[in-house]
């Protein structure tokens, strides 16, 4: 019987051993979040297939669209995603108000206005009147949200020639489709200009750009990837893989030698007219997306300074307690070798 006993500890020994083995042969599902089709890890990157050798073999990507990078955090916070886009506006509330003491920034997203890329315009009328940020006063500004990326930047602006919402003007919150109309429309007398509504020709005859978000801010990190730590630690080796494929996908579809083909795939996925992406996509009125997907953790810094200022957070978050770019390092050693 003791002998028995001990085979069968053995077996059950052999048997947890070997279900840890084939766990371990388990591909890591990334549930990852994104809001614009070309940013994130989004079903784009599942069109080139041939760029991601270790799908399928150490990880499978499954992304996961989302309305705006506050529900990504909220999907992230609750365990229905792992890895997101977030805005540096959302990245400070992550740690300030969510506790998400374990969010780490893992790589770039986009960054507006660097390296001659077109920083996001705020369009006025061009029979308003309005000439100077000072001319803003008393006037209606459409925002995306209060707190939002380009918000913070529209206010800091309004901030610096000495006006201040609710007191020198007033804010009506709606999506980035509306706001063309809106300022054709005399519902707003200052609107963000976001691609690809931007390019709508009507709007473009009566309106002009008073300002863009790096003439507020400078070149900033307006949106990078985020996940959590006992997400990154569990399959460091599994993410290594992810993060190589998805940085050799990403630069294919930002050469020049691709474009032809990488509109049209975004045509494809995001059922936009071709014509109409061909304006802008994967060119510098783009927003720069770094080869390395390295992120600029100065500007991070300076925005989340900013964000402080106008009251939006209560403390100062040191950024580079919550990062780790050890992904997109040995990316980078195994793509540049």
């Amino acid at each position: 019987m003791h002998g028995f006993r001990l085979s069968i500890v053995a077996l059950c020994g052999m048997a947890v051993a070997g279900a840890g083995m084939a766990r371990a042969d388990t591909p890591v599902t990334i549930r990852a979040g994104f809001t614009v089709i070309t940013s994130g890890y989004s079903p784009l990157l599942l069109e080139k297939k041939d760029l991601m050798p270790n799908f399928g073999k150490t990880y499978i990507l499954d992304p996961r669209h989302f309305q705006s990078t506050s529900l990504e955090l909220t999907a992230l916070a609750t365990g229905e995603a792992d890895i997101v886009s977030i805005g540096y506006s959302t990245f400070a509330l992550a740690i300030l108000n969510a506790h998400l003491d374990d969010i780490r920034i893992v790589a770039d997203n986009n960054q507006d206005g660097k390296a001659g890329h077109k920083s996001v315009p705020f369009l006025v009328r061009n029979d308003g009147g309005i000439t100077r940020v000072e001319d803003l006063k008393g006037k209606v500004i459409a925002t995306n949200g209060a707190g939002g990326a380009f918000d913070v930047a529209m206010r800091w602006m309004l901030r610096q020639h000495h006006l201040d919402d609710k007191k020198d003007y007033n804010t009506v919150e709606t999506d980035y489709a509306n706001m063309g109309a809106m300022l054709i429309g005399r519902k707003a007398d200052l609107i963000i200009a976001a691609n690809p509504w931007a390019l709508n020709p009507a709007l473009r005859e009566v309106s002009h750009t008073l300002f863009t978000a790096a003439d507020a801010m400078g070149p900033s990190q307006m949106t990078m990837q985020a996940s959590r730590t006992p997400f990154l630690d569990k399959n460091r080796a599994a993410l290594m893989d992810f993060f190589t494929d998805a940085m050799a996908s990403l630069r294919w579809f930002h050469d020049p030698a691709n474009r032809d083909e990488a509109v049209t795939i975004v045509a494809k996925v995001s059922k936009q007219p071709r014509e109409q992406l061909a304006q802008y996509l994967f060119t510098d009125q783009d927003p720069y997306s770094d080869p390395n997907l390295r992120p600029d953790l100065e500007s991070l810094q300076r925005s989340v300074g900013v964000m402080r200022e106008l009251g939006f957070i209560k403390d100062d978050v040191e950024v580079k307690k919550y990062v780790d770019l050890s992904f997109i390092d040995e990316a980078s050693r195994r793509l540049n070798k």
